[in-house]
């Protein structure tokens, strides 16, 4: 069986199973009531080496949503996109330079909620080790593999907690190395490995 099948099983498996996920973050106070949720999309490509790996982005400090944080490659679904899926691959194109057709599809996730007002779908796919990746400048910073297991180890998902804007709020960061991965794509990660039931 090949990781992406097993991926893939994990995913229906983990969807009959119900496990309690993470929806989105805190709601911002300051946030208009009615404002429109943006659709957008991620991918998570893992990489299928003997210890698969995890493709993540570190962005500039130039961008304007979430600098200098790490995320997974992705954004809005724009109009010409199919879906989340081709949102995916497109803009994992665009800013790592990794060719769609190398990416071999398992699945979606479930979507997350950002306090930015846009809900993310997970796209997760299989690319093979040491494709030629190319950050795009002003967007990308860095790019780094992190182990999947090591992510989707409960052991690594830490609750923090800070006081934002007047309120007391709680978040997931995992720290790998010098990385420290946190808000929406820990989340993600949280909700990822719940599905595949390989957290303790």
């Amino acid at each position: 069986m090949t990781l992406a099948d097993t991926l893939r099983e994990a995913l229906a498996l983990g969807a009959k199973r119900s496990p309690v996920l993470l929806s989105g973050d805190p709601l911002d106070p300051l946030a208009q009531p009615d404002q429109p949720v943006i659709p957008a999309a991620v991918l998570v490509p893992v990489v299928d080496r003997l210890e698969p790996t995890v493709i993540l982005t570190l962005r500039t400090n130039e961008v304007r949503r979430h600098p200098g944080q790490i995320s997974f490659p992705g954004g809005r679904i724009d109009q010409g996109d199919a879906g989340p899926v081709e949102a995916a691959l497109r803009e994992a194109e665009e800013e790592i330079g990794l060719p769609r057709a190398c990416v071999e599809l398992v699945g979606t996730a479930d979507p997350y909620q950002t306090i930015t007002g846009y809900e993310v779908i997970p796209v997760v796919g299989v690319v093979a080790p040491d494709i030629p990746l190319t950050p795009q400048p002003s967007e990308v910073a860095a790019i780094f593999e992190v182990p999947l297991h090591y992510m989707l180890d409960g052991r690594h998902q830490q609750v923090r907690t800070v006081e934002w804007r007047g309120a007391e709020r709680s978040y997931y960061e995992i720290q790998w190395q010098e990385h420290r991965i946190w808000g929406a794509t820990a989340a993600m990660i949280v909700n990822l490995s719940r599905r595949l039931q390989l957290a303790p």
